[in-house]
């Protein structure tokens, strides 16, 4: 990874250029903001930067993420009781998933390890593996970068073992920390490091890197609207396309049973049987839909209010009809609509049992499509 490959972000790139270059580089630093705005590919082509100088010998060691001196700490879990929760257990896949999408996302993550109902940690133990790695000397003689991938997922343990790397760092050495969460990790550990708060992407380098993938005028204006300034956000709609008709369909199941519930109290099963289905899906699958659900009723209510201009999302003949939707879309029930929504993709993402969740969504619509607008 190098400057050149990073989405927009320019004045945060001119920020850590200059930090090389008038050599005010921090042995501590924080990475703040979320994953698809930049964090991690940020910190890469900043460690390449350190540990490289514009040789290319060694910034393809970086780029393939094989640089002995760059040491790379991210979430696992216990494999086994012998092998436990340690980044090396993991180290190809990591590798692997980085290089294919430094913007990617920690559920993306557990997608990819097939974590399942597994909470991802750092551990103390590779707290303690990470410490004697770094007490080493340098390979190639300069410095080392201890990069660490969701920070704040280190347990209390591990977090304490690593405060006291900061208060004795050994020496040449950087720690750059990556997170979306800094207000988690311990008040300790943020007072010791230099935080960089990274901003969303703004849509014209968004537009820009989409156009150098062939993607439409007309499809870019509507994944900027959905984006907001996340990039990983921006590659998982390029693929809604794929899906679309699935996500219309599953839709349209979901509401038309929700409308007819009030009169037809057995179309419950029905409702039973969609969170059944819906609960195959991956996790992160699941979380995409329901982001498609919530675009769905915020165009509905846009079309409610006459806000036609800003209607940008079309139903196939076997979704819905938008136009008649929208009227059962108003101020009096879209914000629970959408808070439900949201609630329930949180506790996706937390390991809750998906089909009770779902479940639990889709008979709660029962109630706020028949509400009243005023």
């Amino acid at each position: 990874m190098n400057w050149k490959n990073i989405v927009g972000n320019k004045p945060i790139i001119e920020v850590l250029r200059s930090s090389l270059e008038e050599n005010r580089v921090s042995h501590a630093q924080l990475f703040s903001g979320k994953e698809g705005y930049g964090t991690m590919a940020l910190a890469l082509a900043y460690a390449s930067e350190i540990l490289c100088n514009g040789q290319e010998k060694c910034e393809n060691k970086v780029n393939s993420l094989q640089h002995p001196d760059l040491h790379l700490s991210f979430p696992t879990f216990n494999v086994s009781t012998k092998q436990r929760a340690i980044s090396s257990n993991f180290i190809n896949d990591f590798r692997e998933f980085i290089i294919e999408n430094p913007y990617s996302s920690y559920n993306d993550w557990n997608l990819k390890i097939d974590a399942g109902n597994k909470q991802g940690i750092i551990s103390v133990e590779e707290m303690e593996a990470m410490l004697h790695k770094i007490s080493l000397k340098s390979f190639e003689g300069g410095y080392k970068v201890m990069l660490i991938w969701n920070a704040d997922k280190m347990h209390d343990s591990a977090a304490n073992k690593f405060l006291k790397m900061l208060e004795e760092p050994p020496e040449k050495t950087v720690f750059i920390l990556i997170t979306e969460k800094e207000q988690t990790l311990l008040s300790t550990i943020t007072s010791r490091c230099q935080t960089l708060t990274i901003p969303r992407i703004s849509d014209q380098d968004i537009a820009d890197s989409l156009l150098q993938k062939n993607i439409s005028k007309e499809r870019i204006s509507n994944i900027l609207k959905q984006a907001e300034g996340n990039w990983n956000s921006a590659l998982h709609l390029i693929h809604w396309d794929e899906k679309t008709t699935l996500y219309e369909q599953l839709f349209a199941t979901w509401t038309r049973n929700a409308f007819m519930a009030k009169k037809n109290p057995t179309v419950l099963k029905n409702l039973a049987d969609w969170s059944q289905e819906l609960s195959k899906f991956g996790r992160e699958e699941q979380k995409i839909f329901l982001h498609y659900c919530t675009e769905v009723f915020r165009q509905a209510l846009l079309r409610n209010y006459g806000a036609e201009e800003l209607v940008f999302m079309e139903m196939s003949e076997k979704g819905i009809r938008l136009e008649k939707f929208s009227y059962y879309i108003h101020g009096n029930n879209i914000e629970d609509i959408l808070q439900e929504i949201n609630q329930a993709s949180y506790e996706i993402e937390r390991n809750v049992s998906s089909k009770i969740v779902l479940l639990d969504l889709a008979i709660k619509l029962t109630r706020f499509i028949h509400r009243k607008s005023s």
